[in-house]
C-alpha cells in the first residue's frame, strides 16, 4: 500500500469512527477497488439463502464497516468475455457499456481468513441465483467495492429493521454490530420456519418473523402492516432501516414521513428488487 493510499484510509476510518460517535447517520465511501476472488466453499443458511465464501490473494485489504454495503459481482458475456472497470485513483472507471453485473450485500468479511461470504436468496431464473447452484470451489469471481457505507451512529433510542429474506443478509448484520444495549425491533418476511436462520440480536431487540406461505415473494401486506404498528415511546430517537420489494415498501415510506414524521437522515428504505424487473436497481 503506498504512503497516499495509506493516509487516504486512516482518513475515511476515523470518518467512519466520528460518525458512529455522533448522532447523525452520514454516508462515508471506502477506496474502491476491483478484486480478483475465488470460490471457497457453498453452504445453505436456512433453506431460502445460499452462502457463497470467497477468498484468496484479492481479498486483501478489503473494507467491510456498514451492515448494507454491497459489492458489484461481475459476471462474463455471454462470448465469455469480461467487461471490468479499471482502478482510477480512490474510484473505479467503467467500460462502455459496462460489463454485466449484480449488486449484493456483503454478509461477513473475515481479515484473519482472508474470506468475504455473500449470501444469494434463490429464485429461479436469476443470474446471480444460478450462478450461485451450480459454482463450484476454485471459479474465479471478479468483484468491484463497495463504494462506501451508510455509518449509523449508535445513538438512538430504538432501532426498526424489516425487509425480506433478500434483506435478511444485511438485518443479520445490523443484529450483530448494534451495541448490546441497543433496543428496537426487526421484522423479517419468509415463506415458512424453514427459511429462518439464527441471528446474534441485542436482547433489548424483538425479532419477528412473518410468514408469507403460498403467498408469492413480493406480494401481500403484512410486513408493513407488521412494521406499523410499532409504537415508538414518545421523546424517543427512532431509526428505520427497511429494504426488499420496491412496492411492499411504500406503506413504510408513509409511515416514516406521515407517522413517525422522522428527517431524511433517521430512515433508509431501499427497493433491492421489484416483481417482474430483472436487474431492477433502485436509485437511492
Amino acid at each position: 500500500m503506498s504512503l497516499v493510499d495509506h493516509r487516504h484510509r486512516h482518513r475515511h476510518l476515523e470518518r467512519i469512527a466520528e460518525v458512529r460517535a455522533g448522532r447523525e447517520p452520514e454516508k462515508v465511501g471506502y477506496p474502491i477497488g476491483i478484486r480478483e476472488t475465488e470460490v471457497v466453499r457453498t453452504a445453505m443458511v436456512g433453506t431460502g439463502l445460499l452462502r457463497v465464501t470467497l477468498g484468496g490473494s484479492g481479498t486483501e485489504g478489503f473494507e467491510a464497516h456498514a451492515p448494507d454495503e454491497h459489492v458489484k459481482l461481475i459476471f462474463p458475456e455471454p462470448d465469455g468475455s469480461l467487461r471490468l472497470p479499471e482502478p482510477n485513483g480512490t474510484m473505479l472507471r467503467w467500460p462502455r457499456p459496462a460489463g454485466t453485473s449484480r449488486e449484493y450485500t456483503v454478509r461477513r468479511y473475515d481479515p484473519a481468513a482472508a474470506e468475504i461470504d455473500i449470501d444469494f436468496a434463490l429464485h429461479d431464473g436469476g443470474l446471480a441465483s444460478d450462478w450461485a447452484r451450480a459454482v463450484e470451489p476454485g471459479a474465479v469471481m471478479h468483484l468491484a467495492g463497495p463504494p462506501g457505507g451508510l455509518i449509523v451512529p449508535h445513538a438512538y433510542d430504538r432501532y426498526v429493521l424489516a425487509g425480506d429474506i433478500t434483506a435478511l443478509p444485511a438485518i443479520a448484520r445490523w443484529l450483530e454490530e448494534l451495541p448490546r444495549n441497543a433496543r428496537g425491533w426487526a421484522f423479517i418476511e419468509v415463506a415458512d420456519a424453514a427459511e429462518e436462520i439464527e441471528l446474534s440480536a441485542p436482547d433489548g431487540v424483538e425479532v419477528r418473523w412473518l410468514h408469507r406461505g403460498d403467498r408469492p415473494a413480493g406480494t401481500g401486506d403484512e410486513l408493513a402492516r407488521a412494521v406499523t404498528a410499532v409504537i415508538v415511546p414518545e421523546n424517543e430517537r427512532v431509526y428505520v432501516w427497511a429494504a426488499g420489494e420496491a412496492g411492499q415498501l411504500k406503506p413504510l415510506r408513509r409511515w416514516v414521513r406521515d407517522e413517525l414524521r422522522l428527517e431524511k437522515a433517521d430512515h433508509d428504505i431501499t427497493g433491492y428488487w421489484k416483481r417482474g424487473v430483472a436487474d431492477f436497481d433502485e436509485d437511492h
